[in-house]
């Protein structure tokens, strides 16, 4: 398994520290580093700077959403990313949601497989440097009726730039298997991915007349390092929070990706009453419903022993590319939770 992790470059005060993780995060051995946009900064920016602090390590946007750039856009800043940093951009999309979109960003969330379906064909004619003549359902490009004519990039792709989708629902986990180069995934149980995700991935894969060789299957999680079992215990009942905020908080009233990726996982029941209660106000009493099943099956959280078994199971799974979320209070204690980390997916790689 690849090693990978992801950043908010907007993590606080200090823009110092997220350059200096992902400088020393390159010493560590890490092959991927995604920076996430959400609502804070935008991820390019950030991407361009540390492909000047870094010399191997690949960068991802993770991700850029869609509907905030329009698909020449997106074109464009990958192949400025991608030539800037000598072929080490990785292009991740992703919908986002109705809060974000409409919220933020004034963007009608409708139809979002569409929408994700047409950018990926536009972005790949641009990057393949021909004139690009568009007819779709959500994008006409040149616009029809005046003096437009098809145009192309004045700027060329010098290496080839891997497009990752970020999906959790089955029509967006069926197209990512149809046409992207890998699957950013998310609210992982690997006991239960096989019928939440993987025969979805599986179907667009066949449709695609590809196979699972075909894509990078990349999965994160929270990772710490528990010393004793009372350690344990608090690890999981901050993460139980955590946890509860995504099943019931995260989204719209109306839309909860998450919530519906742990519902298919087996836990239907408990993911609606956290949800139910958490948008009635009742925090607390959402917070008590998560279990530390849920927190443990879903983390990579325990000692050491108990961390490197999870990892050999993730391997066993389908994961390819291992995301690490590194606990921690301060920058060198997530950096050594992140290398200690490091070196174990490399010890069930070389072991068993």
């Amino acid at each position: 398994m690849r090693t990978a992790t992801t950043i908010e470059a907007s993590g606080g005060a200090d823009w110092t520290e997220p350059a200096d993780f992902v400088v020393e995060a390159e010493k560590l051995g890490l092959d991927i580093c995604w920076v996430a946009e959400a609502w804070g900064s935008d991820a390019p920016s950030a991407l361009g700077y540390y492909a000047a602090l870094t010399d191997r390590m690949l960068l991802g946007s993770g991700v850029m959403q869609l509907g905030t750039r329009t698909p020449a856009a997106v074109a464009q800043t990958a192949i400025t990313l991608s030539n800037l940093s000598a072929g080490r951009f990785v292009l991740g999309l992703g919908a986002s949601g109705p809060q974000v979109m409409e919220g933020l960003h004034g963007v009608p969330f409708a139809r979002p497989l569409r929408r994700m379906r047409e950018t990926v064909e536009i972005v790949r004619r641009l990057l393949e440097g021909g004139r690009l003549s568009y007819s779709g359902a959500e994008f006409t490009v040149p616009l029809p009726g005046g003096d437009a004519v098809p145009m192309r990039l004045s700027m060329r792709a010098e290496h080839r730039i891997p497009l990752y989708l970020a999906a959790l629902s089955p029509a967006m986990l069926r197209l990512t298997g149809e046409v992207a180069d890998g699957w950013l995934g998310t609210s992982f149980v690997p006991e239960g991915a096989a019928g939440a995700y993987f025969a979805h991935l599986d179907e667009g894969l066949a449709r695609g007349g590809r196979t699972r060789g075909d894509l990078d299957v990349c999965q994160g999680a929270e990772v710490a390092f528990a010393a004793d079992e009372e350690a344990l215990g608090a690890m999981t009942a901050r993460r139980r929070k955590e946890l509860a905020f995504s099943l019931g908080g995260m989204g719209s009233a109306s839309t909860n990706f998450y919530n519906n990726a742990y519902s298919r996982q087996g836990w239907a029941e408990v993911a609606a009453e956290v949800r139910e209660r958490w948008q009635a106000g009742d925090r607390d009493g959402a917070t008590a419903l998560v279990t530390d099943d849920m927190v443990l099956g879903t983390t990579l959280i325990g000692t050491e022993a108990m961390v490197r078994e999870r990892l050999r199971v993730w391997r066993a799974a389908g994961v390819d590319t291992v995301r690490l979320y590194p606990a921690g209070d301060t920058l060198e204690a997530r950096l050594a939770t992140l290398g200690r980390a490091i070196e174990l997916v490399r010890e069930v790689d070389g072991g068993s």
